[in-house]
């Protein structure tokens, strides 16, 4: 993938994600907002028909070039060690298309007019909250360090008015052409969906919509299996020994594609993480921590990290295992924060303090003094 030509990579929102369309029942409780202008209906699609094709960026430079440190951070972060990635005769990993576009915190640029009028329009008709549904890439050319890209963007689509799990509204495609020169080294595909948050329900009803399920295919329905038998499994390969997670059908070490599963134990630490605050999806109650746990026996893997406030989580923080029922048959990993000993220790002592019968020895103390 690495070198070849038109090659494309396809990160699709699944069918049972929280963006897709409406479950019989699931608006229950629940009311769209959105502003009689929405209400309109043919003649506000119409004025938004209108944006499709106009710029969004228009010969835009990265920010920095094409360059070693940036492929070498990439590549340890995913834990890719792919050869083609170092060395004299290095490429950059295809996927980091995206990465050499990105204006970063201290300098984001905004779009052009046209997508920011676009994109007020629909604030402005009720659809004020916005979500990343999914991407296409499609890679043309590789890119070496050294290069300097260039890059335009155009809004690509506007659809109909549409039905999600999250609320009614617009998604909004535009598409990324990245140049080396004038060589056109790939494409970008970015959807976003611009919706109306719904109401709460009312007091005293718990319309809660379920969770959403996970993506099951037969590349990763033995983890799946594990999972709901409260097992955690991960992939070995027979041919080099080498752990993988996510499931694979074939070993990224040596290509292998005969494997079986060890056991995890269940002991990791928080490698990364974050703290989902917005957009709320109906099914969870932000914010809450999102973990890279590291397990120990060396692959990552992703989930809620519980038992200790988001805003105590940290990068290092112990957790172990645990497997939650999340209704419907649905269980879930998760891990739970193991505090350290010093942390645990101090709460002890204060608790002791905060006893009535120290509190009163205290002021008889103070009384005293």
């Amino acid at each position: 993938m690495g070198t070849g030509s038109a090659v494309a990579v396809y990160q699709k929102c699944q069918c049972d994600a929280p963006w897709g369309d409406e479950d019989e029942g699931a608006t229950v409780g629940y009311e769209p907002v959105v502003s009689q202008e929405a209400e309109a209906g043919d003649e506000f699609e119409t004025r938004l028909k209108v944006y499709e094709g106009q710029r969004a960026a228009v010969a835009r430079m990265g920010k920095d070039p094409v360059n070693a440190p940036m492929i070498r951070h990439w590549c340890e972060a995913m834990g890719d060690t792919n050869p083609a990635y170092s060395g004299p005769d290095a490429i950059a990993p295809p996927t980091m298309l995206q990465a050499w576009t990105m204006s970063g915190l201290s300098g984001h640029t905004r779009g052009t007019h046209a997508y920011d009028e676009l994109l007020g329009l629909l604030d402005e008709a009720g659809y004020s909250a916005v979500v990343a549904t999914d991407c296409e890439q499609e890679y043309l050319r590789p890119l070496r360090p050294g290069d300097e890209i260039t890059y335009d963007s155009v809004i690509e689509s506007v659809s109909e008015r549409k039905t999600t799990k999250l609320g009614t509204g617009y998604f909004v495609t535009t598409r990324m052409d990245v140049r080396v020169g004038t060589d056109l080294a790939g494409t970008h595909r970015f959807r976003i969906l611009k919706y109306a948050p719904r109401r709460q329900p009312g007091p005293g009803r718990s319309d809660k919509p379920p969770r959403p399920r996970p993506v099951v295919n037969r590349d990763n329905v033995g983890f799946w299996e594990g999972v709901r038998s409260r097992t955690l499994l991960i992939q070995r390969c027979t041919g080099c020994g080498t752990l993988r997670h996510p499931w694979l059908p074939g070993c990224n070490a040596c290509g292998g594609l005969d494997w079986d599963t060890v056991e995890a134990g269940g002991e990791g630490t928080v490698y990364s993480y974050v703290v989902m605050h917005h957009p709320p999806f109906p099914a969870f109650d932000p914010p809450y921590a999102v973990g890279l746990i590291e397990l120990a026996e060396g692959v990552r893997m992703i989930g809620n990290v519980v038992g200790v406030p988001y805003d105590k989580v940290r990068i290092g923080l112990p957790v172990r295992l645990e497997f939650q029922d999340c209704g419907e048959e649905l269980v879930l990993p998760v891990w739970l924060a193991q505090e350290d000993r010093e942390i645990q220790e101090t709460q002890k002592y204060r608790d002791i303090e905060e006893t009535p019968e120290n509190q009163q020895v205290q002021e008889i103390q103070r009384a005293g003094a």
